[in-house]
Order: C-alpha cells, then structure tokens, then sequence
C-alpha cells in the first residue's frame, strides 16, 4: 500500500490505482472503499504492547476522530465524495497473518467498515467525515 495526499474516489468503482476497483477482485461488488479508525490500531498497540501501523490493517483511509460503526446503515461524506455504509470491516485470518494473532480478538467491532461510492470526487488528507442520512 502507498501513502496518498489525495486519491479519486470513482462512484461504483472504487478508488483509482486500487486493484480492488475492479468488481473481478471483489467478493461484493458493491463493498468498493474501506475505512479505519487510527485510535483503535493505537489502543491495539496500547493494550497489546505489539506494534501495529495505520497501514497494517490494509484499509484505503485512515480517519481520525471519526465513530465508524455509526456510520454504517448510513450515507455520509468524507469532503466532495459521497458514501453509504454498507457493513462492519471485522477483522480476518489474512489481517492475522499479516500482523498479530491477537487483532483478531482485539478488532471485533472495530476493525472499521466497508462502504459503496455513491458520488465520486477527490478524497483529500484532512477532509472532513460529515453524517448524513439513514
């Protein structure tokens, strides 16, 4: 995974440069963005004294400040672009591999979430998650 400033979110799609943007690569076609929240990899380090990154979890965005479970079930904004919650990113035996057995246990519930697309734009480092409606 690299790094981004700025990324275009493609409505239906995905994310440009993402191999999951192609619909072939995904199980649900519809699951097309993913998204975690850095305070819950920093309080898996804190209780697990394991090092953990933002990237590790494999997610496309990091938010900060952000309650992600409240969003699913829900359409909401990250800057121009448009979104809906679709489900609950729970965390798998891939993530387990790829890191520590323990954040399987750790990131039930808080392994972020999985949202569609609905408008696209540029999603921009220090837009902001805005809710909106069920």
């Amino acid at each position: 995974m690299v790094p981004l400033n700025e990324v275009e979110a493609i409505a239906d799609c995905g994310l440009r440069g993402d191999s999951y943007a192609d619909p072939s690569h995904r199980q649900t076609p519809e699951n097309q963005l993913t998204l975690i929240e850095l305070e819950n990899i920093q309080a898996f380090s804190s209780a697990s004294g394991l090092p953990l990154t933002p990237d590790e979890p494999r997610r496309n965005l990091v938010t900060v400040g952000v309650d992600l479970n409240a969003l699913c079930g829900t359409r909401f904004r990250i800057g121009e672009v448009e979104l809906e919650g679709l489900e609950l990113c729970e965390p798998c035996a891939t993530f387990a591999r790829r890191t520590h057995l323990e954040v399987v246990r750790f990131f039930v519930h808080k392994g972020g979430l999985r949202a569609r697309i609905i408008r696209g734009g540029v999603i921009r480092i220090g837009d902001t998650v805005t809710p909106g409606t069920p």
